[in-house]
Order: structure tokens, then sequence, then C-alpha cells
């Protein structure tokens, strides 16, 4: 599971590209009770959504040129240069070259094999989101893509990534986790494309999942506050009840109430 102990190949940030940061911040505020706070004019813009104080994500607007709203996924690396190299060297891309920011952190923003982009966030002063797991905060990740094997491959070669594969009636869950730790550090999930029809037609990317006390509740929520639902709530047996949806300007995630697990 996510945790804010994070480790090496965790994620360990989410941010929102959006083209109406105030018009976001309205949504993700009606949903999740979020606030936001600008870094100031030397972060050109980018800010960061509070609950409690605590930093649940960070945001920015963004012009078409910077690609389509979206939310991007950050894992966590001891040296973002080293990363975006060996990423390289896995046939994927440097989408954004290593840069400082500030002194809070060195990022770069890559491209997998199958072009499906990410983030690496080198901690410095900021060693990463303030609060996952609970309600209106991150709590799982999940890449979908093409060809499984090749993402799997690519991951580990870039991030240390590991899998583990969970049965369910009908077929496996593949997982990941960070390298060298148990089977309860994993963190998420790769779906192939094949396997899920809504998916298949948006394309290859990560999709994030946040925590909610009432996944039906969320649902309503965000259509009344002008969000799309993409898939409605259904039950994931032992693992929690969901729905897929999508903020007012398209960017995609996912919402849970999980089931709790056993201590």
């Amino acid at each position: 599971m996510l945790t804010t102990r994070y480790v090496t190949g965790a994620p360990n940030w989410i941010d929102l590209g959006t083209p109406d940061i105030d018009g976001a911040t309205s949504f993700y505020g009606g949903l999740f009770g979020w606030q936001f706070q600008s870094g100031g004019p030397e972060a050109g813009g980018y800010g960061f959504f509070q609950l409690a104080g605590r930093t649940t994500a960070g945001g920015m607007q963004t012009t078409p040129d910077q690609g389509p709203p979206s939310w991007t996924v950050y894992f966590q690396t001891p040296d973002a240069d080293a990363t975006a190299k060996a990423a390289e060297q896995a046939h994927g891309s440097v989408l954004v070259q290593p840069m400082d920011v500030m002194d809070q952190g060195r990022m770069a923003i890559l491209g997998d094999k199958a072009g499906v982009s990410f983030g690496i966030w080198q901690p410095r002063q900021n060693k990463g989101l303030d609060v996952v797991q609970e309600p209106g905060s991150l709590c799982w990740v999940e890449l979908y893509t093409a060809d499984l094997p090749m993402a799997a491959f690519f991951y580990h070669a870039a991030l240390g990534l590991e899998t583990f594969g969970v049965d369910f009636p009908g077929g496996t869950y593949t997982t990941v986790l960070p390298a060298g730790q148990s089977e309860d550090a994993m963190f998420g999930g790769i779906v192939p494309l094949a396997d899920d029809p809504l998916e298949a037609e948006a394309g290859a990317y990560w999709l994030p999942y946040f925590e909610v006390a009432d996944t039906d509740a969320a649902v309503a929520k965000a259509r009344e506050l002008g969000g799309k639902v993409r898939l409605p709530a259904i039950d994931v047996p032992d693992v929690g009840r969901i729905a897929k949806l999508a903020d007012p300007y398209g960017a995609r995630f996912a919402v849970i109430k999980s089931v709790p697990q056993e201590s």
C-alpha cells in the first residue's frame, strides 16, 4: 500500500495540468474538500492542493501545446539524471529533461516504451505528498497498456519496480511494488488494454485513484460539479467500491472506498 514513508520507485507525488486552475480548484474542492495554495511568483503558477493544510497534490494551469488536461504520477528516485538515462536505455524517452525545482527537489518527465508519460521526483526539501490513503488523497495507481510484459520490463529497468500476480475469479491482476519490498508494499497495478474496453478506447496511461468515504456520493457530487462519469460505481470483491471519473476539463481519475485491510 502507499505510505508517506517513500522509498525508491514508490509514487511520491502527483499533479494536475489543467486549462483552468480556478475551475479545477472549484471542482476538486467540492469533491474532495481541497484548497489550492499558490507556490508564489517564483513557482511559475504552480501550486498545491491541500486538505486541512496537508498537501494532497500539485497543480498548475497549462496551455494546449503542453498536452491535454491530465494527472501525472511521479515516482521517487535517488538520482533523476540516472533514472532518465535508464529510461532511455530501456527504449523509453525523456520528455522534460531533469531539472532542479528551486531547493525542493529535482524532477523530469519521462515516457515509457509505449509512450505513456510519468514523472520522477528526487526529493530534497520537498519529500513528497503529505497524506495518502485517507479520504481525499491518493491511494493507488494503475497503468493501462497494450503490452503488459513490455511495461513490466521497462519499469523494472527504469525504476526497479517488481511485479506480483494476485489471483481473482477469472484471472490474475498484476500489481507493482518497489524493489526489495514485501508484497504489502504494492501500490498499483498494470492492466492490459485488451482486458478493459473502456480504457482500450482511451489509450495507454497512468490512472490515479483517490480514496473516498462514499463512492456513490462522490460520483453524484462529481456529476453535479460538471464532471463526467466514465464508469459508474461498481464493487470489486475484497478491494472496494470504485468508479472512474473525469473532471470538467477531461483529466481522468478514479475514486474508491476501500475494503478495510486486516492488520
